[in-house]
């Protein structure tokens, strides 16, 4: 006998909702929640395979332990007491920052995820801490805590009013956005080009995402963070930055990144100079100006693409 569950999907940050069809203890199907006031029906490849996934053979439905050299299934007794009989020699002969843990994706979608994982680093002692998050967006999480004090404190764009969407290391037409956590977010790259928006990927591969996008800046691989520079020396050198009383150092800023010229960083990037300029004179938004019916219909500044607000 089948039955249809409504439930969230569990396996990224984005939490759509799912309808699932089951028959005894098996998913059979799995589909969209049109009715779900988030995602509203959408939900990628991942969750459409929610079936599979919790059917596949080769899924682990038991403790394993190793046992001459094999792994062999066990109960949940037989593992802790594994665990205990390994960890508590290492720890007493190298210190507790020799046990590493690694946390997996699903302990931030289940409460006893957020509740043990934290007993049980505080039990060991350990630094040495591995997750999902910091093979992903860690870099992420750290910037939000220093710019907002709390590192899950993750800013959304409002992709329904942007006009100026610059993507970096990216690619939301397979993911979904991740932590930009929007429903469709496919759909609203579309929409945005659609209403004469513009769309600028940089990434090393022509993924999907920048298939679809105005501009695909390839830039060299692991160099990022040296073309992010570059792009704040312009916004510093012409003037562009404009310092509100809830930012702080921003001179220092300005002082570290004095060298870091288009000129000295195109060859590392393998982008030209004068494209590095384009894209950061296009990034800020216009300055307020006074709302009138000749400055309605001019465009806000004079650019390659579209002008009108950022989001990067």
């Amino acid at each position: 006998m089948s039955r249809t569950a409504l439930r969230i999907c569990p396996l990224c940050e984005a939490t759509c909702g799912l309808t699932l069809t089951i028959e005894g203890t098996r998913v059979t199907h799995a589909r969209g929640d049109r009715d779900d006031v988030f995602s509203e029906g959408f939900i990628c490849p991942k969750g459409a395979s929610f079936g599979a996934v919790d059917s596949d053979p080769d899924r682990l439905r038991t403790p394993l332990v190793r046992k001459d050299g094999e792994l062999r299934e066990a109960t949940w007794e037989e593992a802790f007491d594994a665990v205990a009989a390994g960890i508590r020699p290492v720890v007493e002969r190298y210190g507790p920052n020799s046990v590493g843990v690694v946390l997996g994706n699903p302990n931030v979608h289940t409460m006893a995820g957020a509740l043990y994982p934290a007993v049980l680093l505080a039990g060991l002692g350990t630094r040495s801490v591995f997750t999902a998050s910091t093979v992903d967006q860690m870099p992420k999480h750290v910037s939000s805590g220093l710019l907002y004090g709390d590192a899950n404190a993750i800013p959304v764009p409002d992709l329904d009013h942007t006009d100026h969407l610059l993507l970096i290391g990216a690619n939301p037409l397979e993911s979904n956005g991740s932590l930009c956590t929007a429903p469709d977010f496919p759909g609203k790259l579309k929409a945005l080009k659609a209403r004469g928006g513009t769309l600028v990927v940089i990434d090393p591969r022509r993924t999907r995402t920048a298939r679809l996008a105005d501009r695909h800046i390839a830039v060299r691989p692991g160099t990022d963070a040296l073309l992010l520079a570059a792009m704040a020396q312009v916004l510093y050198s012409e003037g562009l930055v404009e310092p509100t009383p809830h930012v702080q150092g921003v001179e220092e800023l300005a002082d570290a990144l004095r060298e870091f010229t288009p000129e000295a960083v195109a060859p590392a990037c393998d982008v030209d100079a004068g494209l590095i300029r384009t894209l950061a004179r296009d990034s800020p938004p216009p300055p307020p100006r006074p709302y009138t019916a000749a400055s309605a219909a001019a465009p806000s500044r004079t650019a390659p693409w579209p002008a009108g607000s950022s989001t990067s």
